[in-house]
């Protein structure tokens, strides 16, 4: 097996990104317009946003990604980063991918000066958060949202 390389994705990834960002959105039973997409797109792309994409490389295969935002708190001086999705294509799956994607995003919000990164995850995501359980702490907290 070949190794497994994470960095920052580039504009000439992008075709091989959607698919799995594609992929992201059918897991989550979630159908994102063309517009959202390209836009999400383009924010990776541009120093000025705090958003970024990861993605992990078996070869020259784009065998998963991770997108992460650093935003202000009220709770701390530093930024708080929020690691948004994670996703692994079915066949790379079982390789460590998703713990290196993570771990790759510990890094970054360290040389951010970060002071926690956190996610979201449904509860039915039950294999995910075996992985979850062993790199973050569970904290009990309940997620309330109003779409606008």
């Amino acid at each position: 097996m070949e190794s497994i390389h994470v960095r920052q994705l580039e504009d000439a990834d992008r075709a091989a990104w959607e698919p799995l960002w594609k992929g992201y959105q059918f897991f989550y039973k979630a159908d994102l317009s063309a517009e959202i997409t390209n836009t999400t797109w383009l924010r990776f792309l541009d120093p000025a946003e705090p958003m970024f994409a990861l993605g992990a490389f078996v070869g020259d295969d784009l065998a998963g990604i991770v997108h992460y935002i650093f935003h202000r708190s009220c709770w701390s001086v530093g930024p708080s980063c929020y690691l948004q999705d994670l996703f692994t294509q079915a066949e790379f799956r079982g390789l460590g991918i998703g713990r290196k994607l993570i771990e790759a995003v510990y890094a970054a919000a360290a040389l951010e000066g970060a002071s926690r990164v956190y996610w979201l995850t449904h509860e039915t995501n039950t294999d995910a958060m075996k992985l979850y359980d062993k790199l973050a702490e569970r904290t009990g907290f309940v997620q309330y949202r109003k779409m606008m």
